[in-house]
């Protein structure tokens, strides 16, 4: 089950763990806010994770690129 809830988590972007992190929360409890936020208004915030989700991924690969020149 632990396996699954990873690889889960690895394939969502890990934006709820990011988010509970910077937070200090718990990540189980920022996707439960998320998904009772995305009931009450109509899955809107599905946007904001998908542009989060981008963001988290263009950072990474910036990093990524400058470590290798630097090197």
């Amino acid at each position: 089950m632990k396996r699954l809830k990873d690889m889960l988590e690895r394939s969502a972007f890990g934006v709820c763990s990011y988010l509970g992190e910077k937070m200090g929360i718990s990540s189980a409890r920022v996707r439960l806010y998320f998904i009772y936020i995305s009931f009450v208004t109509l899955g809107s915030p599905v946007l904001l994770y998908l542009f989060t989700a981008f963001w988290l991924n263009l950072r990474t690969y910036i990093r990524k690129k400058n470590s290798w020149l630097w090197e």
